[in-house]
């Protein structure tokens, strides 16, 4: 018996007067509990991961800012002592300038006392 008449015997089985020559089964494919467990514990751990990626980019940002904001103190800080600084030799040669600094006059020591 060759390939083709084998075929066409499997074929006749089903065949018959107004049936078709192939038959399908439906069958409905279910997802068992088991499966189900899985693709839950599979689906949280997910979550779970996104949320510890997404927890650490924030907190990885909250050091950049604390960083960031403790540079800004420190930069605040020495601009307020320059301000003073600067102040301070201004001050000076204010005074150095002033007409009521130049009619004074240098006092030298004119002597000791003895007891």
């Amino acid at each position: 018996m060759t390939y083709s008449s084998s075929l066409a015997m499997n074929r006749n089985r089903y065949s018959g007067r107004n049936k078709n020559s192939i038959s399908f089964s439906l069958t409905d494919r279910k997802i068992g509990p088991v499966s189900n467990t899985i693709i839950l514990v599979v689906l949280a751990c997910l979550l779970g991961l996104i949320y510890l990626t997404q927890v650490t980019k924030t907190n990885t940002y909250g050091y950049q800012i604390e960083s960031l904001q403790s540079k800004q103190m420190q930069l605040e800080n020495q601009k307020q002592n320059l301000e003073v600084s600067q102040a301070q030799l201004q001050s000076l040669s204010r005074v150095q300038n002033s007409s009521v600094a130049k009619s004074m006059v240098a006092v030298t020591p004119s002597g000791t006392v003895s007891r």
